[in-house]
Order: structure tokens, then C-alpha cells, then sequence
């Protein structure tokens, strides 16, 4: 534990460096396209121009409001697969920066995340005007969204820095990254609701962590409705588990990291 807190330490006192790799992260997203930063809202504004279009003209799936109910599920979602297959790489992809000078080599998986987790906030900026537009209320269960975000960037902070250091000793963990978030998302209600799953399988499907997070930001964006708390501890507690221990693992396994890179 000391070591973590040591660790810990060293990442508030670089937290500056931290914020200046976030910005850097986010201005680097759209870096020469002629919309530049827009494109964090004209993206999802498009993603759901399609989706809605497709799902309420053409396949005509879903019931009412499928469109919204895929949104609000596929947001977090990029946000999870989006600093996993970035942060894979962030270490070997900044090699140069971390053979030049010192700082705590878990600020560049940190910075990928937190940048990601900025990006999905922003795209709250077309989500809620949509909802409201599609006849869907908020209610009082939106003040959850703090908490389940909260919970599910812990999470996504555990895989992160795993995956990071990873790649170091094993550089085809950046594909293999590809391949189980693909599969990943299948075993995700992202484009199905739970109740969709046979209930023989759903304890399987509980078992993925990302699950009890998008059913909570549909409950209570879509349904008006608090999370259900039990299944959202659960992940809070394990979660957090993990994430420290990926941390530990991360904080042993970078002693050898110049050498590799």
C-alpha cells in the first residue's frame, strides 16, 4: 500500500502535467480537419441523425424512441472502448517523451481516460436537447449520472493501465485489444435491453461489469428511474479492487519499462 500511495503522490504533484496531456489529448483528437474541436458535437449529432433514420424508416425495429435508447447506451460505451484501445498504446506511442525526462509514467494512461471521460461530458451537450426533443423527460434520477460516470471511469482506469503496460512487455496485446472489445460488445446490452437476454444467461451477462453501468444511465436517462443500487455497488467495490491492483501491477511492472521501450 505504500508504494501505492507513494504513487499516488507522485501523480498530484504532476497533476499539471496531467491536465496540459489531457488538452493535449483532446486538441490532438481533431487536429487539422477544417471543424476541428466541433467535431465532439457534430460526430454524435450525425451518430444520431443515422440511427434515427435507420430505426424509425427503415428497419423499423425497437418500438418508440430506439434511436434514443441506442444513444444513450452507445455514449459510455465509446467512452470504455475508446480509452482501452488508445491507452493500449499511449506508453509505447510516447516513448521518446519518457526516455527524455521523469514524471509518473501512469500520468499518460491517466491522461487517456480523463481525456475520453471529457469527450463523453461533452457529447451530454447533443444527448439531453435530443431526449427532451424525443418526448422523454428527465427526472430527479438524472442526479445519479455523477455517481454512475464515477464509477464506470474507475473501472475503465483499471483496464486502461493494464492494457498500457501490457503492451509493453506483449506488443500484440494492441490487437488482441481489438478483438475482445469486438466481442466485448456483444456480450454488452449496447444495441439490446437485459430483459432481451434469456433469463437462464443474464447472471452470465451480469458478470460483465460494463452491463450494470449502461443499464444504469438508460434507467436513468431513458425511464426516469434510480439505478439499481445493488448491482451498481457491486461494480463501484469491485471496480475500485481492480483498479488498484491494476495500479500496483502497473506501478511493479514499469521498473523495467525503458528498457523495453
Amino acid at each position: 500500500m505504500t508504494v501505492l500511495w507513494q504513487e499516488f503522490a507522485e501523480i498530484y504533484r504532476y497533476r499539471e502535467m496531467l491536465r496540459n496531456l489531457v488538452a493535449r489529448d483532446l486538441r490532438a483528437r481533431y487536429k487539422g480537419s477544417l471543424l476541428g474541436f466541433l467535431w465532439t458535437f457534430v460526430h454524435p449529432l450525425l451518430m444520431l441523425a443515422v440511427y434515427t433514420f435507420v430505426f424509425s424508416f427503415v428497419l423499423r425495429i425497437g418500438g418508440e424512441n430506439f434511436a434514443m435508447f441506442l444513444f444513450v447506451g452507445l455514449l459510455p460505451w465509446q467512452f470504455h472502448v475508446q480509452s482501452l484501445t488508445i491507452g493500449s498504446t499511449c506508453l509505447v506511442d510516447n516513448a521518446n517523451l519518457l526516455k527524455k525526462i521523469y514524471f509518473p509514467r501512469s500520468v499518460l494512461p491517466l491522461a487517456t481516460v480523463y481525456a475520453n471521460l471529457v469527450n463523453y461530458l461533452l457529447t451530454l451537450i447533443v444527448l439531453v436537447p435530443a431526449l427532451l426533443l424525443s418526448g422523454i423527460a428527465l427526472t430527479v434520477a438524472v442526479s445519479a449520472f455523477p455517481l454512475v460516470v464515477a464509477v464506470q471511469t474507475v473501472l475503465v482506469t483499471g483496464f486502461t493501465l493494464l492494457f498500457a503496460i501490457g503492451n509493453v512487455y506483449f506488443r500484440d496485446l494492441q490487437h488482441l485489444v481489438t478483438v475482445l472489445v469486438n466481442l466485448w460488445f456483444f456480450l454488452t446490452p449496447v444495441f439490446y435491453g437485459l430483459e432481451m437476454v434469456p433469463a437462464s444467461l443474464r447472471p452470465v451477462f451480469l458478470l460483465n461489469p460494463v452491463t450494470p453501468l449502461i443499464e444504469a444511465y438508460r434507467a436513468i436517462f431513458l425511464f426516469g428511474r434510480w439505478p439499481h443500487w445493488p448491482s451498481l455497488g457491486a461494480v463501484a467495490l469491485a471496480g475500485t479492487a481492480f483498479a488498484l491492483v491494476s495500479m500496483a501491477v502497473f506501478v511493479y511492472a514499469q521498473r523495467r519499462l525503458a528498457e523495453e521501450l
